[in-house]
């Protein structure tokens, strides 16, 4: 499998190139565009309660998508629904936690775990979850933003606001706190932060959903306007 990623950071695209009988699997609507020929298979993977944890905990859908090249050579083009970057992952057994919404795609061979104890850390705090992915293979993340990665050393702290956390290595130390006092987490727009300790490496999103809806929504119309009236 070759991944490469066009037009980063705002509207990056993912062109992935699947040997004969090679399989990825994608998040539903994640498609773009495939050579013909592709088969595409949609299913609950895992089984029905599995997906079931994964669409209510985890954020994902329910159903996802694979697509098996039957020809090598055969493309597939993928991206995430908000505009932003794509970052392909190499994962060697190491466990790594993602943002759910953040998964858009992996090889045959890596696992999402939705019953992670530790995401219970982060349910609240901004509606972020964290997805546990482990195994083999290629993994797929998106962001609403440019990716931005930080690589802390042994003992070093880092404050993150916990909607721009999209990756973290599961080696690293964590707490999600508030930002300061109460007074501050409700009134100076931060909210609550995961404070990272090294070794380890971690990836973060240069915009946040959250703050986006935060501005959007005052601005939207409260009521229909009115017909206009006939003379």
């Amino acid at each position: 499998m070759k991944v490469d990623i066009r037009y980063q950071p705002s509207y990056s695209l993912a062109l992935v190139t699947l040997d004969a009988g090679e399989a990825i699997q994608a998040e539903s609507g994640a498609m773009v565009g495939m050579s013909d020929g592709i088969e595409m298979k949609t299913e609950a993977s895992g089984g029905f309660f599995k997906s079931l944890g994964r669409k209510f905990f985890g954020g994902e859908s329910f159903f996802l998508n694979t697509f098996v090249a039957t020809n090598a050579g055969q493309t597939i083009a993928l991206a995430p629904p908000l505009p932003g970057d794509i970052a392909v992952i190499e994962l060697q057994g190491e466990p790594l936690l993602v943002q759910s919404g953040a998964y858009l795609a992996a090889s045959q061979g890596v696992e999402i775990d939705t019953k992670w104890t530790g995401a219970k850390t982060f349910f609240g705090s901004e509606g972020l979850v964290m997805l546990r992915v482990t195994g083999t293979g290629t993994l797929i993340v998106s962001s609403y933003g440019a990716i931005h990665a930080v690589e802390l050393t042994a003992g070093q702290k880092y404050i993150v606001d916990t909607g721009h956390l999209v990756t973290f290595e599961e080696r690293l130390g964590y707490e999600v706190r508030k930002v300061a006092g109460w007074k501050s987490t409700l009134f100076s727009g931060e909210g609550l932060v995961a404070e990272l300790t090294g070794p380890g490496r971690f990836t973060l999103q240069t915009r946040s959903q959250d703050a986006f809806l935060s501005w959007l929504i005052p601005h939207l119309p409260t009521q229909p306007p009115s017909p206009p009236r006939s003379s």
